[in-house]
Parts: structure tokens; C-alpha cells; sequence
């Protein structure tokens, strides 16, 4: 235990933030970097305890009270250790992670909680500084030979095990660029892409190979892939946006915020915002949302990453809407601790302006005799209990019904499954009640030589999840090709044995 009465001490700080109006007129990192001070104190927030909740609320299992330690002692090498040897890229968690952990550290009963994030952060940016963070070369090669398709979190933490593990790796991406939803999904504000590109280079370095441009099942057949490889794990995401079919879908105006989100990351890139990241040419042309009334359908993360590049545009009005009632603002009765708390969250973005709504429906879009949209039609929304079912159910509040001015709609209402046509069903794979891949562990049910991992898998879920799933799943292949595996496995808490599996 880093200082016995650190918890006593110390309040809770985050990273310091720029200015909103900084900010706003740039798509720079939005938080400053990290100071060794800072750190150390919050580090020293930490209590050692007995039963290290955190270790449960972290689908990784990082050993979180022993970095925390050696932050404190200012051990910047032990801590990249430590932390390093469940989680490939704290560089990704310690930014856009939203840190369930700390929703289960034990502090945060009756204080706020330590802030593991920002430590994860300080340490990892630390280990890049000092120069700690190297090509690490397997001892060995097996002669097998793996395919990783896409290129996400969950690939990329797949390939680099697997690649340690002595194996040839081989990470195909349809894009022009690896790195997947957190290249072209996350804004650079929240995530600057140098992060990405420089833990690319190490993984190159160590001799994984990227490929990108590839469009497995169009330009490598299904055929192909199984024959030129030992096995084939599929970390392609979930791709299928959940659509509002409501009347005017069809306007000019309404889009999926991946789009809009995607072309904005290539404009800061400097590439071509006409074309998306498969190269194809945007239907509608770029997205631009200067001057525009923007009406964000989503109340997430995807949503709130609209409102942010929204209002970096210079929108004349940027509003969120969504459909479920609004949370409490504290954690509530029905999410004790250490469960994550279903709970009001108000982001940078949500911070820099924007007006939102909750227990709304969409109702229609309203276009010109262009074919231009300009309206958005609601509905307010009362919901109820029902005391059958104890379930929550909604009913429109009647005279509420009303229009609201709408340039641009965003659609971040979250995503379905992976794309099944093309090369799914080439590999003939079995899909599960909700669309996703179906697998024994992480082996496809339908094909042994088949594996999956991530979103693609389980659904859409957190980069931790992500992290944790390609990692499970590099094991299971090591295990299938050689017999037995050396990588490390997921730590699983004695008191929610499940809780690796969920």
C-alpha cells in the first residue's frame, strides 16, 4: 500500500481539461497530458484492499492495487509491468474507456472512487517517455499461420498474443488504415491517432502483419482464407447500424453517425473525406453541419461524439434526444455497488453545449419540396411499470406531439450485429438469437478452424470488452493449434466465477 492515509489525504482529481472554447475550434486531445505529481497522488488514493473489487469490475482483471503502488513509489517500470501484462493498450482504456473498475473500487462505497483511468493513462504515456514500451520478439515460430479479420481493439489485441505465442499473424483490415471504430469511429479529440500509429509500429516491429485495403470475402474468398491458414479469427465488429424507419427516412439529411464520425476523422488525417473508409463514395457527399440545426437520435457515446464534431463544425444548434427515461443522477437503489451504476453522465462534448432530451420519440422527418430535411416531428413519453411483468413501458403523452427545426439527424441508436452477407455466410457460420457470430468459448460452432472475438461475438460492447475478448480468444487458438497455451489467461474473480464469460 502506496501511503496508508492516502485515501484520507487526497480527494479525487481528474485530468485537467482545456477550455471549452479552446477546444472547440481545434480536434486536439481534449484532457492535458498527465503529470508525475498528480499521479502519484491519486495513486496514493488507493487502499490495498483485502478484496480488490476493482480486479471484478475490470473485464481485463488488471491488477490494479499493485500499479497503483508502484505510481506512488514512482516504480514507472513496475507499473508498465504490472499493467502491461493484462492490458495491451492502456493507451486506449486510460482515454475512452468509461472504467467500470472504478465503479467497483471499494472507495467509492462512501468517497469518490480512485481514478484508475487517469493512472492507467499516467503510466502508459510515462512507459512510452522513458522509452519502455519495446518490440518485444518472440523466443520461437510455430510455423502456424493466422488470419485476424478487422482490425479493432479485438484484432489488434488477438494478433499482438498470438504473435507472442510464435505464431505468424497476418490482421487484414477493409480500410485504408488499421485500427478499426477507434480510427474512424472515435474522434481525435478524444483519441489522437499518433497513439494508434505508434503502437502500430511496435507491433510491425515484433512482426505482425497488417494489411489493409483487403476486403475479406471480395478480394480473399472464404475458400482462400481457410485454405491458406490454420485458423481464422474474425474481429470485424458489429457493423449493422439500427436504423428509425419512420416516414422521410429517406430525405437528404438523415444519416448514420458513423458517417458523419468517419469522414470527420479523415478530414483531420488530411485524406479525402468523399470516399468512406472501404473507399467507396459517400452517397450523399461529405457531411458538413456549419450553419445547420442538428438533431442527434441517440443518447451514447456514439451520440455524444456527434454532439462534440457537431459543434467543432460551428452548428447553429445541436440537440440529443433519446428514447428511455432520464437516469438518475446518482447511482440508484437497483445498481448497487459494486455493479456499474445506471446513472446521468454528461460528457466533454454534453460540457461544450448542447440541449438534451429524454423520454422522446421520433416521430417523422419532415423535408421541402427539395427533398431537403428540415424538420424533426416528437413525441413526449411517459413511462410506466407494468405491475404484471414489472417491466417498463411506454406510452406517447397525449398533445405533445410537436416539430422541431432539424437540418441534419444523426442516427446513434447503437448496432445490431455483424454484416452476415458475404463472407459470414460464405463461411457458413451459425449466427445466435440477436445476429452475432455463434461460438463454443470463442470457436465457431460451425467451423473448428473459425474463432471470433468482440463485438462481432458478443454483441456491442466497451473497448475493455474488446481487449479482453481478443485476448481470451488467442488463447483459445493457441489451445486448438498447439495443444496447450502458455499466454495468460484472464484472472477470474473467486466471488463471480462467471464474470470473465459474461
Amino acid at each position: 500500500m502506496g501511503k496508508p492515509t492516502g485515501f484520507l489525504e487526497f480527494e479525487r482529481e481528474l485530468p485537467k481539461k482545456r477550455s471549452v472554447e479552446e477546444r472547440l475550434h481545434d480536434y486536439s486531445e481534449i484532457e492535458n497530458a498527465p503529470d508525475d505529481s498528480s499521479s502519484k497522488q491519486q495513486a496514493a488514493r488507493c487502499m490495498d484492499c483485502g478484496i480488490p473489487f476493482c480486479h471484478n469490475g475490470c473485464p481485463l482483471g488488471n491488477i490494479i492495487p499493485e500499479f497503483n503502488d508502484a505510481v506512488y513509489d514512482e516504480n514507472w517500470a513496475l507499473a508498465y509491468e504490472i499493467l502491461s501484462s493484462t492490458n495491451n493498450f492502456p493507451e486506449f482504456t486510460g482515454r475512452i474507456c468509461p472504467a467500470p473498475c472504478e465503479s467497483s473500487c471499494v472507495l467509492g462505497i462512501n468517497k469518490p472512487p480512485v481514478a484508475i483511468e487517469y493512472i492507467e493513462k499516467a503510466i502508459i504515456e510515462k512507459a512510452f517517455e522513458l522509452n519502455l514500451v519495446k518490440p518485444k520478439m518472440p523466443k520461437t515460430r510455430t510455423g502456424k499461420k493466422i488470419a485476424v479479420v478487422g482490425s479493432g481493439p479485438a484484432g489488434l489485441a488477438a494478433a499482438y498474443q498470438l504473435n507472442q505465442a510464435g505464431h505468424t499473424v497476418v490482421l487484414m483490415e477493409r480500410a485504408d488504415k488499421i485500427g478499426g471504430l477507434v480510427r474512424y469511429g472515435i474522434p481525435d479529440f478524444k483519441l489522437d491517432k499518433h497513439v494508434i500509429d505508434r503502437r502500430l509500429a511496435v507491433m510491425q516491429e515484433e512482426g505482425v502483419q497488417f494489411r489493409t485495403n483487403v476486403n475479406v470475402g471480395v478480394d480473399v474468398k472464404a475458400d482462400e482464407l481457410l485454405d491458406e491458414f490454420d485458423a481464422v479469427l474474425l474481429t470485424m465488429g458489429s457493423t449493422v447500424p439500427r436504423d428509425v424507419k419512420i416516414d422521410g427516412r429517406h430525405l437528404k439529411g438523415v444519416h448514420f453517425a458513423m458517417e458523419f464520425l468517419s469522414q470527420q476523422n479523415k478530414r483531420v488525417a488530411g485524406i479525402n473525406p468523399e470516399y468512406d473508409h472501404r473507399g467507396a463514395p459517400y452517397a450523399n457527399g461529405q457531411i458538413i453541419a456549419k450553419g445547420k440545426h442538428v438533431v442527434v437520435i441517440g443518447g451514447g457515446d456514439t451520440g455524444s461524439d456527434c454532439v462534440g464534431t457537431s459543434s467543432r463544425h460551428g452548428a447553429a444548434s445541436v440537440t440529443q434526444i433519446e428514447l428511455m427515461p432520464i437516469p438518475p443522477k446518482e447511482r440508484d437503489a437497483s445498481t448497487p455497488w459494486p455493479n456499474w451504476p445506471m446513472m446521468l453522465r454528461t460528457s466533454t462534448s454534453h460540457e461544450e453545449g448542447c440541449d438534451r432530451h429524454w423520454s422522446i420519440n421520433t416521430k417523422e422527418f419532415v423535408g421541402d419540396e427539395n427533398g431537403n430535411l428540415k424538420e424533426l416531428k416528437i413525441v413526449d413519453l411517459d413511462w410506466q411499470k407494468d405491475p404484471a411483468t414489472g417491466r417498463m413501458q411506454m406510452k406517447e403523452v397525449p398533445g405533445s406531439e410537436r416539430s422541431i427545426p432539424c437540418d441534419l439527424a444523426f442516427l446513434a441508436a447503437g448496432f445490431l450485429h455483424p454484416q452476415q452477407e458475404g463472407l459470414l455466410s460464405d463461411l457458413e457460420l451459425e449466427f445466435d438469437e440477436r445476429g452475432n457470430i455463434k461460438t463454443n468459448g470463442y470457436q465457431s460452432s460451425s467451423n473448428e478452424k473459425v474463432f471470433a472475438a468482440g463485438d462481432c461475438r458478443r454483441g456491442q460492447s466497451l473497448v475493455v470488452w474488446a481487449i479482453s475478448e481478443g485476448r481470451e480468444a488467442a488463447r483459445a487458438i493457441d489451445e486448438y493449434l498447439m495443444g496447450q497455451s502458455f499466454l495468460e489467461a484472464k484472472s477470474v474473480s473467486i466471488f463471480n466465477p462467471t464474470f470473465a464469460h459474461a
